[in-house]
């Protein structure tokens, strides 16, 4: 019996390592040894073998000691077996503390529980503990062979099952849980690789029909119930190819009532017995009683004559009837236990906050955290794709490969994140915006397994990825981020968490801090098991009891309808698009959510909604935009129709199916309209009526990448119809752009998409509604254009009736119509009393000193200044003192502004991020109210501009933070032209004291400052030096600051301070280095006006100082602007046109510095002295050779020092200033906006060169030294230095300064002065010293000047010009000179009637230099432009045959704007006058080019499609038709048919 005891010891302290076993452990191991019996274990103890010696043992020496071959075989294979686990162990459990795990549910087979290697099951084999409580049996399994396997797993669990139903009780056996006796912990999950579970499952079923008695084989196979193979994870939760094997056992008592049950082993078993016991072996059949005993099966069935046996046997026999009325008992108790549910209403109430409908939900975003899934949870996932999460925190690694990230990202977008990119590492909203993380699923991965982040063990995932986890959750919480208490964090437990080392268990306590609590925290446990251990971890981390806060007596399946169900119809339904023939398709989820730049507009819009039909009115008619709902109400019977607009049926019958029926594959139609007459209405409307006709949708962020958004377009159109022609056009909206260019430029963008994707049309693709706002009401008088169609501020009598009747409909259904502004100013026309009636009554109690009256004021001069501004509800909750709380039923914001509630209404900013926010009911209503507050309150701008640019309340860490910044800088930067100002505020009077400034085209500070300087003189200055400290990081506000410094106060020392804070700030800007230099321009020509004539040394010293200051910072500005010229060129980033503003600098300096010379007494006398200052300044003439011819040197020595010192800035004056005004006019004349408008900077720039010039001609352009001409040897000489002169002050001494005589208006132009440059020209080319570029110039005046005058005699025969132009191109020409020579030779030698085959031939060659020349002369230039189209091929002969483009522009009746529009659209070639005069020049298609006809036989020469999109439809082959245009860069194909 000692022994006995010791064997018991042992059994619990095998140690895991074999070198330290004693002879009896190694007994007890052998002993466990399938296949190997007593005697042989018995053998190995008595020869002395510990585990040292057993490590060293080999089959032969076995074989010695007496034991047989077969059982030495085991004993090795074992042995060998074990010793390689061992090894394996450091990479998955070694030398570790498992983690305590529980075990899978009992009774359950589609659970997604799943096991961790190394962990430990927190419950011992047992033995019968309240019947219904399983009991439990391990087995590591794997000390078996492949032959032995079977037999073993069969003959456990018959043992086991056998013992159970004999016991009444529940049981699990588990295969693949070590044990101590086996080297290791108790309850270690090891895991075993199964290649075959069906296998298992037959073997089991039919082992169980060989064990039992017949009578008992249906009972036993309803309890034994089928194997469980549980998966087994990793310690870094990534699977592994190992399971555990579970049998559960469940005796119902139905099934056994008081039976009992004998097993029989059908071979020879051994039966292993204690030391000092009789060994005996049984032969077929033997009978067995198995029970359980402890943590153990014991066989009570007694096969000897002892008594004691017989009686233990036949007492357990006898109390078979108690065992089983006990058994009943505890069933019958374990049901009343299940009582019925209410987490079902509990679910619908936490999910929404309280408004039981997720269209109504308090909660705007839903966050979630989930852990391991299994693909049985799928089909009950659905509705976490319904949520739309914002972000989902995914801990397990392997959700791509085949988990939750990839069953969503089926359904619907996702973009996928590491925690690391949620760091906090500049803007926040920039972060969110680039992280996407309110348009598309955020799907964060917390346990790596994306790129080459490995993912963690339990153990050492706090310390790999807690922090980067931890910053995850502070940035989701951030109030800037998400909207405060409108976000929900539902923790979606799909396996369960049993662990406190669980990354899910510290993610809950890290937003348990961050939300202060668990309000906005819900709980999803997939079963009570997994909710006790959830529920009891959370207790311990945190200290709070979440049983409140969690679902867990809903299965996933019921939690999904739940959830679904509080969707509406219209949102649970499918939504559709219409297709070619009438027919729909729908849209699917994960294509319309991927289409995030859009709001798509199906033909079922609203649909099945249960939307609040009174409050969408309501806010539409106080003033807030129209939404679907309105005109969807608007339909319902008893509703009066939504007002029709005149020029409705207009739009929709006649303008879009004209555009539709046009070639280009993107058409544009603007919609122009006083802001606050109800243009986005009507658009928005045309596309409510074409829903079914065509794909329509409506622009979200006009900020949003254009690329991006063209993209998303053309995959709108080609939806399910990619080979179904023609597609059914897309109709897109985009309301309330700036400036036209940038439509253009989304429209040229579209253009290129549909040429990329090939789609195959003959008519437009797409149609772009531009809603536009515009103060003019010159517009209202304006017909409707091809494309353009204006709205004014008069409603028509058929209208004002529509108003009327509708007017009536809503004082039945809404007991507030009176406050109803919106709709009441549209009603009175926008009569401005009105207007200032509602501005005054309801500012009466306005007390600057609440808080909703600041609030109001500074949403006033926001809407005032700025278009589309806003004020987050957060900012504004925050700023009342409105603190939301996470269920239904606060307060609403509107509330908070007591009765100034009536000016405001909601919307939806879209943006960086996306929130709701606050707006003013009508623009015209903040300009009175502005007037209105200043007038009777004593609160001026500059009071609310101090206060908004002051009060840090207004810029915390908030939704809508940025976007307020914006808008606030905007209205302290923006500056307008004098056009664009009166659209920014028609209805504002303009004090006198600014009508000397009107002067100017364009203004130097925005509105809000100059009316801030007359209404509050000084005031402004205070409202600057705010400004700057709250953008202290802005380079433009310093940049202003100097602006202001320099043009107001005249104050330069300050204004260089700002003006080198700016550079500082950004040292690569063109435009602040400019603003550096106009400091000290300004200097200059601040001190010239300021000194006395004649001006002294002193102060010629400085003055000169200054102007090569000025000169050296321009340069360093023009220098900039090349550079990011080019790397706008390289990045292909944005049509900025290039900044001239260096070069005008530098012109403007060198004038000044000529007016300062001519008052000092060396230039100040006689014509004389004026040449000799133009030689000086040219270069050609020094000041030593001044100093010796001029008598009154020595009077004048001090001047000649000064002048000596800066030499090299004066020699090259004249060079310099000649230099930039040649490149700006190369410039200008040649390159125009991409789309044909023509910028008021632009405009400016160029009246201001023509001041210049006219100095510089002044001074350069003649000679007044009549001496010479007595001179007859220097008379030849001297008229053609007149002739060129004279050339030089016409402008015409460069191609381009020409070609700008086309430019001019008609009424500018005169004939004569171009007849005297010919003839000048005429001159020139007969002498000897002529040069090439006076030739070729030569030839462009005749060109000219058969375009203004045809008729005149100055103008050569059109053969005799080509022949110049044939001699010029045979002889060498520079690179300079190459482009415009190539350009003319292309022009005048393009094939026709006269022309031979020798003239025209080398045509190819020149075009395809004539490309190269253009990239290389103006690669650095023409970012952001479009070379200018100078001649279009005719149809009649010689210089008739050349029409160029102000001939096309006088054919087209219609504004800068209009005119753009037509030719983006193709448009103007539609002109019946237009046609009257162009050539349609045939061709077939070559690639992306296309090789035109001429009237030479078999010469055909390559020209570029204007619009590459007209060829999209085109195979190579294909025959068309076109017009020609010539530009710098080649010829171009235009209105390709």
């Amino acid at each position: 019996m000692a022994d006995q005891g010791e064997m018991k010891d042992n059994d619990q302290d095998l140690s895991p390592d074999m070198k330290h076993w004693s002879k009896q452990q190694v007994r007890e191991w052998v002993l466990k040894l399938e296949g190997v019996d007593d005697k042989t274990a018995e053998t190995l103890f008595l020869q002395d073998i510990t585990g040292p010696s057993l490590l060293l043992l080999e089959v032969s020496e076995l074989k010695e000691m007496g034991v047989t071959f077969g059982p030495a075989k085991l004993i090795i294979h074992a042995r060998d077996e074990l010793i390689k686990l061992k090894k394996d162990e450091p990479t998955s459990f070694a030398n570790q503390s498992g983690r305590p795990c529980k075990p899978y549910p009992f009774h359950r087979y589609h659970d997604t529980y799943r096991y961790i290697e190394g962990n430990i099951l927190d419950i011992p084999e047992s033995g019968a503990s309240g019947l219904i409580e399983p009991c439990h049996e391990y087995k590591s399994f794997i000390n078996t062979t492949d032959e032995t396997k079977m037999d073993k797993f069969t003959s456990e669990i018959i043992r086991f099952a056998a013992a159970c139903m004999n016991s009444c009780t529940n049981g699990t056996i588990h295969f693949g849980i070590g044990d101590k006796p086996e080297g290791f912990t108790h309850g270690q999950v090891l895991g075993v690789v199964v290649d075959d579970k069906e296998a298992y499952g037959v073997e089991l079923k039919s082992e169980i029909d060989c064990y039992f008695e017949h009578k008992h084989k249906l009972s036993a196979q309803k309890c034994i119930k089928p194997p469980r193979f549980v998966g087994v994870l990793n310690k870094d939760m990534m699977s592994s190819n190992k399971c555990v094997i579970e049998v559960d056992i469940v005796p119902d008592s139905t099934i056994c009532g008081e039976n009992f049950y004998h097993t029989y082993s059908m071979s020879t078993k051994k039966k292993k017995t204690k030391v000092k016991e009789t060994v005996t072996t049984e032969t077929n059949p033997s009978k067995q009683f198995f029970v359980r005993d402890g943590g153990s099966s014991r066989n009570l069935f007694p096969h000897t004559t002892s008594a004691k046996d017989a009686k233990e046997y036949n007492d357990f026999i006898g109390s078979v009837e108690q065992r089983a009325q006990l058994r009943k008992q505890a069933e019958e108790k374990h049901l009343r236990v299940i009582k019925s549910s209410n987490q079902g209403s509990k679910l619908s109430q936490m999910i929404t906050g309280g408004t039981a409908s997720l269209d109504k939900s308090h909660y705007e975003r839903y966050v979630i955290v989930t852990n391991k899934s299994h693909s049985v949870q799928f089909e009950s996932l659905g509705f976490l794709v319904e949520l739309n999460p914002t972000a989902v925190l995914d801990f397990d690694p392997q959700s791509a490969q085949n988990g939750l990230q990839q069953y969503f990202e089926k359904q619907s977008p996702v973009t996928v994140h590491l925690p690391d990119q949620y760091k906090i590492t500049g803007d926040v909203e920039d972060i969110a915006n680039n992280l996407q993380l309110t348009r598309n699923t955020s799907w964060v991965f917390c346990n790596g397994k994306i790129g080459e982040e490995e993912p963690s063990e339990i153990n050492h995932w706090m310390m790999d990825k807690g922090a980067s986890i931890r910053g995850v959750t502070s940035f989701l919480c951030r109030k800037d981020v998400l909207p405060n208490k409108r976000f929900l964090v539902v923790f979606l437990l799909l396996s369960t968490v049993s662990d406190t080392m669980d990354p899910l268990v510290e993610t809950f306590s890290t937003f348990l801090q961050e939300l202060k609590g668990t309000e906005q925290i819900l709980c999803i446990c997939d079963n009570k098991q997994a909710f006790t251990s959830w529920r009891d971890l959370i207790q311990a981390r945190c200290g709070i009891d979440v049983s409140s806060r969690c679902i867990y007596e809903l299965s996933l399946s019921e939690v999904n309808g739940t959830v679904l169900s509080l969707w509406s119809e219209n949102r649970r339904s499918s939504r559709f698009l219409p297709c070619g023939g009438g027919g729909k398709v729908i849209l699917e989820k994960k294509i319309e959510r991927s289409l995030n730049t859009l709001d798509v507009l199906c033909v079922n819009q609203c649909e099945g909604g249960n939307e609040d039909k009174i409050a969408i009115e309501e806010n539409f008619y106080k003033g807030g935009k129209v939404s679907w709902w309105n005109f969807f109400f608007s339909e319902q019977p008893g509703s009066t129709p939504f007002i029709k607009r005149d020029k409705f049926a207009y739009i929709t019958d006649t303008v879009i199916p004209e555009l539709c029926s046009e070639r280009k594959a993107c058409m544009l139609l603007n919609l122009i309209h006083i802001p606050g007459c109800g243009g986005t209405t009507l658009a928005m409307h045309t596309l409510w009526a074409l829903r079914d006709r065509f794909r329509c949708a409506v622009l979200l962020d006009n900020n949003a990448d254009f690329a991006k958004v063209a993209d998303q377009v053309v995959t709108l159109l080609s939806y399910k119809c990619e080979e179904q022609l023609p597609h059914v056009p897309v109709l897109l909206m985009v309301d309330d752009f700036d400036e036209m260019e940038r439509v253009f430029d989304l429209q040229q963008l579209i253009e290129n998409e549909c040429v990329k994707r090939q789609s195959q049309s003959k008519s437009a693709q797409v149609i772009l509604l531009n809603c536009m706002r515009s103060e003019s009401s010159e517009h209202d008088q304006k017909e409707p254009t091809k494309d353009t169609v204006f709205i004014g501020n008069k409603l028509s009598e058929e209208e004002q009736k529509q108003f009327e009747q509708k007017y009536v409909e809503i004082e039945k259904t809404h007991t507030n119509a009176e406050t109803f502004y919106g709709f009441m100013i549209m009603k009175k026309n926008l009569e401005e009393g009105y207007i200032q009636s509602v501005a005054c009554n309801t500012l009466k109690s306005f007390n600057i000193d609440q808080k909703s009256a600041q609030l109001l004021a500074v949403l006033v001069l926001l809407s005032a200044y700025c278009n589309r501004a806003t004020v987050s509800v957060s900012l504004c909750e925050e700023f009342l003192g409105l603190q939301p709380k996470p269920f239904c039923g606060t307060i609403k914001v509107e509330e908070g502004f007591g009765k100034f509630s009536t000016l405001i209404t909601c919307c939806e900013v879209v943006g960086k991020v996306v929130f709701k926010a606050i707006k003013l009911i009508h623009s015209k209503i903040a300009w009175h109210c502005l007037q209105e507050l200043a007038a009777k309150h004593n609160t001026s701008k500059a009071k609310i501009t101090d206060f908004l640019l002051t009060t840090n309340e207004l810029y915390g860490s908030i939704q809508g933070k940025d976007k307020l910044m914006q808008d606030v800088r905007n209205i302290l930067v923006k500056r307008y032209s004098l056009k664009e100002e009166s659209q920014v505020q028609a209805t504002a009077a303009i004090p006198a004291g600014e009508k000397d400034e009107k002067k100017s085209l364009e203004t130097r500070f925005s509105p809000l400052i100059r009316h801030i300087e007359n209404e509050t003189p000084g005031l402004e200055e205070r409202v600057l030096i705010n400004a700057s400290h709250r953008f202290q990081k802005d380079a433009v506000i310093a940049q202003l600051l100097a602006r202001y410094y320099y043009l107001k106060k005249k104050d330069f020392e300050e204004a260089k301070q700002w003006a080198k804070t700016a550079k500082n700030l950004s040292k690569d800007s063109s435009y602040i280095s400019d603003t550096a230099a106009q400091v000290i321009k300004h200097e200059l020509k601040t001190t010239i006006g300021n000194e006395k004539v004649p001006i002294g040394p002193e102060a010629l010293g400085r003055l000169l100082k200054l102007a090569k200051s000025a000169t050296d910072s321009f340069r360093e500005t023009q220098n900039l602007a090349k550079a990011e010229s080019t790397q706008r060129l390289q990045t292909k980033a944005g049509n900025y046109p290039f900044n001239t503003a260096g070069y005008l600098g530098e012109i403007q300096v060198g004038v000044h510095v000529i007016e300062v010379l001519k008052k000092i007494p060396i230039f100040s006398a006689g014509n004389v002295r004026h040449d000799i200052l133009s030689q000086m300044l040219s270069g050609s003439l020094t000041l030593d050779q001044i100093k010796q011819n001029d008598p009154g040197y020595r009077k004048n020595i001090q001047y000649y020092i000064i002048l000596q010192s800066f030499k090299d800035v004066l020699y090259s004056l004249k060079c310099r200033m000649k230099t930039n005004f040649d490149f700006l006019d190369k410039f200008y004349v040649n390159l125009g906006s991409k789309f044909g408008m023509e910028e008021t900077r632009e405009q400016i720039t160029q009246n201001e060169l023509f001041r210049c010039f006219k100095q510089y001609a002044e001074l350069f352009c003649k000679t007044d030294s009549a001496a010479l001409l007595k001179n007859k040897t220097m008379h030849r000489m001297l008229q053609l230095h007149q002739a060129r002169q004279y050339l030089e002050m016409q402008k015409a001494d460069t191609y381009s300064g020409i070609l700008n005589y086309l430019s001019k208006d008609a009424k500018d132009v005169q004939p004569a002065i171009l007849e005297k440059i010919a003839k000048r020209y005429e001159f020139i080319c007969t002498h000897e010293q002529s040069r090439s570029v006076e030739r070729i110039n030569y030839i462009y005046v005749n060109v000219v000047l058969s375009c203004i005058k045809l008729e005149s005699d100055k103008i050569l025969p059109y053969q005799e010009l080509v022949n110049i132009l044939c001699q010029i191109l045979h002889k060498p020409i520079s690179l300079d000179d190459s482009l415009p020579l190539l350009f003319i030779a292309v022009v005048l030698l393009w094939p026709q009637q006269y022309l031979s085959r020798a003239e025209s031939g080398n045509l190819g060659k020149h075009i395809s230099q004539m490309r190269t020349c253009y990239h290389t002369v103006m690669k650095e230039v023409y970012s952001g432009k479009r070379p200018i189209i100078h001649f279009f091929l005719g149809k009649k002969q010689g210089y008739e045959r050349l029409v160029h483009l102000g001939q096309v522009k006088s054919c087209i009746k219609a504004g800068k704007e209009q005119f753009a529009s037509m030719w983006e659209n193709g448009l103007i070639w539609k002109n019946t006058e237009v046609k009257e005069c162009l050539y349609r020049v045939s061709g077939e298609v070559r690639g992306r080019n296309i090789l035109a006809n001429t009237l030479i036989p078999n010469l055909k020469i390559e020209v570029t499609p204007m619009f590459q999109s007209q060829l999209r439809n085109l195979s190579d082959g294909s025959k068309v038709s076109f017009f020609i245009g010539f530009s710098m860069k080649g010829p171009l194909a235009i209105d390709i048919y």
